[in-house]
């Protein structure tokens, strides 16, 4: 479980990592934060004209990505 504070936090702090400039559902960005006891979350939102739109957050795999969770690993 994700808590609100945790993704305001991750949104406020966090890093972009994959900037998605041409999704289908207008552009987004993948950020990299850190929640509760320093747990890596990302966060995808889009920036819109009146608000901004959380897409989805979720804890990323160690196995998909790189160890410092910036990278998606190589298959």
């Amino acid at each position: 479980m994700i808590r609100r504070t945790e993704v305001r936090r991750v949104i406020s702090e966090g890093e972009v990592i994959e900037d998605y400039p041409g999704d289908a559902r207008g552009h987004s960005c993948l950020i990299l934060g850190y929640g509760d006891r320093e747990r890596p979350i990302h966060v995808v939102w889009a920036p819109r004209e009146d608000y901004l739109a959380i897409i989805t957050a979720y804890l990323p795999d160690a196995h998909e990505w790189s160890s410092d969770f910036r990278k998606r690993a190589k298959k």
